[in-house]
């Protein structure tokens, strides 16, 4: 499981010219699941997600979580996270989950933000053709790869 983490302003994401999901001060969290992904990824995925300091304290140090600060969590499919560019210009997806696997996963980890933040979490549509609208804050971007959890 691959998240791109980014601290944002503010971030939306349209479907057809509709807003489905905003938030402001938080988090804006790209999801990619894998085909070898588990249940025990999401959990320590979504721990790491919450838990991870990158908002500034008094002293403007990332000493803050998502938690302390009160901030909200949009959470986006998005499997060309697992795009292999090995081989060609044509990205390869084969390390991507189907859609059977990807989406329990990907509603697991929704819930499971859900419990540890204490509030709801913003998201996109699984498979569908979003425009997604992100103001950095920072710019502070992260990647975590549930692969390379030690």
């Amino acid at each position: 499981m691959i998240a791109v983490i980014q601290r944002v302003g503010k971030s939306q994401v349209s479907i057809d010219g509709e807003v489905v999901g905003r938030v402001d001060k938080g988090l804006n969290v790209l999801l990619g699941v894998g085909h070898e992904d588990t249940a025990e990824d999401v959990q320590w995925l979504a721990n790491k997600i919450v838990n991870m300091r990158i908002f500034g304290d008094e002293e403007d140090k990332m000493n803050l979580s998502i938690k302390d600060v009160g901030g909200d969590i949009l959470l986006i499919s998005q499997f060309t996270l697992h795009a292999s560019t090995k081989k060609g210009n044509r990205p390869s997806y084969i390390d991507a989950a189907k859609p059977d696997r990807a989406i329990p996963l990907y509603e697991q980890m929704k819930d499971t933000l859900e419990e540890l933040l204490g509030r709801k979490v913003e998201t996109g549509e699984f498979g569908a053709d979003m425009q997604v609208e992100i103001m950095n804050d920072g710019p502070v971007t992260i990647l975590v790869d549930t692969k390379n959890k030690r």
